[in-house]
């Protein structure tokens, strides 16, 4: 199982990092071993400054290559939500030298992911999701405001990676990312329904 995640997918966090707007979808990858274990997260010590980034989440149920737009819906049964957790300061050094800055974003417990939903109880072309940190709404964000949508995504990823039954697409995060401290608890919400709860450490 492979993690393969899409930064710049929604202009409003675009504009809130001031970075260019892609042409083309970005992706990185997290190994298996980033996805969360339980409901709690420890900051880890390498790291002064964690970021959530709550995002729309497809869970590969047929595997593909070259998979076209108009076919990718047979490719996938369910979604859920995850936090794309990112370490934030050691993410800016590692851009400022140039440097691949897969250790802020792959690191153990950094992909947080919840129960999954049967897309089949959805509009996919708009589905409302939200992150509650301390019972105040930090994230909203829907799936028409996406760049690239969820369909166009599976084909493009699926030209540069073959894709399995498993594997996770975390398909972008919209603004309001911030950080997280210890003691803050973070309640995740797609279609008013909720998906996942989590202690910080």
């Amino acid at each position: 199982m492979k993690i393969i995640c899409v930064g710049r997918n929604y202009r409003n966090h675009i504009q809130e990092l001031k970075h260019e707007t892609p042409t083309e979808p970005v992706l990185f990858i997290k190994p298996d071993t980033a996805v969360l274990k339980g409901s709690d997260f420890y900051i880890p010590e390498f790291s002064n400054n964690i970021h959530y980034e709550l995002e729309l989440v497809i869970r590969i149920s047929k595997g593909g290559k070259y998979i076209q737009a108009e076919n990718a819906k047979k490719h996938y049964e369910q979604m859920g939500l995850g936090i794309d957790f990112t370490a934030r300061d050691l993410q800016e050094t590692l851009k400022e030298k140039g440097l691949p800055w897969e250790k802020a974003k792959g690191f153990d417990g950094s992909a947080v992911v919840s129960d999954f939903i049967p897309t089949e109880s959805f509009n996919m072309d708009e589905i409302h999701f939200e992150l509650i940190k301390n019972q105040k709404s930090v994230q909203k964000g829907n799936s028409k405001d996406m760049l690239f949508s969820i369909d166009q995504l599976i084909s493009y990823i699926s030209r540069y990676f073959t894709l399995r039954v498993g594997d996770l697409i975390f398909t972008g995060t919209p603004a309001g990312v911030g950080q997280v401290k210890e003691n803050d608890f973070l309640e995740a919400y797609m279609e008013n329904k909720k998906l996942f709860s989590l202690k910080i450490h």
